[in-house]
């Protein structure tokens, strides 16, 4: 297996990145930039591409731990350190980025949580917090499990909308097995926190369902 200082100058990723940019890489690229280098029988980029292959999609990677990707052969414990703490300096600043979106309509609920929440093994509850003008103030975790309206307590959502004097709140879940058709439990949930919004003066905008690419407003199927 050859290695990367064997490769001509314009094939080599970091080079490539200089001169043509971030978006002119692979994913195995970027990733084997990362890793710096690689083994005695595989370069980087290997090992890179033995990372990503065993993902069903690159947002799986964030989930991975040390000692996960440990087992791969070529990654020891500062290889590891560094994926995961460049994975966490992105999502910072994709945080950053979205504490100041105009949060208007389903699709952008969507555009906003896709990535996040479309891969996921369990349903996970989120609340977004946004001001009077629809931007985005916070985003919060609230809940992992299914969506059942006695387990979830309304406290974990509306207390941030407290502390943030949130004008109103829009909730996202997702649906592990890829169709966002709201469930009976879905709909009483939603039911359930828009009443009590009215009660402490606090809109439940939307609860937007996100699967496999696909997303629905749970609003509709209220009636």
């Amino acid at each position: 297996m050859y290695k990367i200082k064997d490769m001509p100058n314009r094939e080599r990723p970091r080079e490539r990145l200089e001169k043509y940019g971030c978006d002119s890489l692979s994913d195995a690229e970027l990733l084997a930039i990362l890793l710096r280098s690689g083994r005695k029988n595989e370069n980087v980029i290997q090992i890179a591409k033995n990372v990503l292959f065993e993902l069903n999609s690159l947002g799986e990677l964030k989930e991975k731990t040390i000692v996960e990707l440990k087992k791969h052969r070529g990654i020891g414990k500062t290889k590891a350190v560094t994926i995961l703490a460049a994975i966490e300096f992105g999502k910072r600043i994709v945080s950053d980025h979205q504490k100041k979106m105009h949060i208007q309509t389903s699709k952008d609920v969507f555009q906003l949580m896709k990535d996040e929440a479309s891969h996921l093994k369990q349903e996970t509850l989120w609340a977004l917090y946004l001001d009077l003008k629809t931007q985005l103030i916070a985003k919060k975790k609230v809940f992992v499990g299914g969506l059942n309206q006695s387990l979830i307590h309304p406290r974990e959502v509306f207390k941030y909308a407290v502390k943030y004097s949130a004008y109103q709140i829009i909730l996202v879940h997702n649906h592990p097995s890829g169709d966002p058709e709201p469930s009976f439990q879905d709909i009483q949930v939603t039911k359930k926190f828009i009443e009590i919004g009215k009660m402490m003066q606090i809109q439940m905008a939307d609860h937007v369902i996100i699967g496999h690419g696909r997303f629905l407003s749970v609003l509709p199927f209220l009636s």
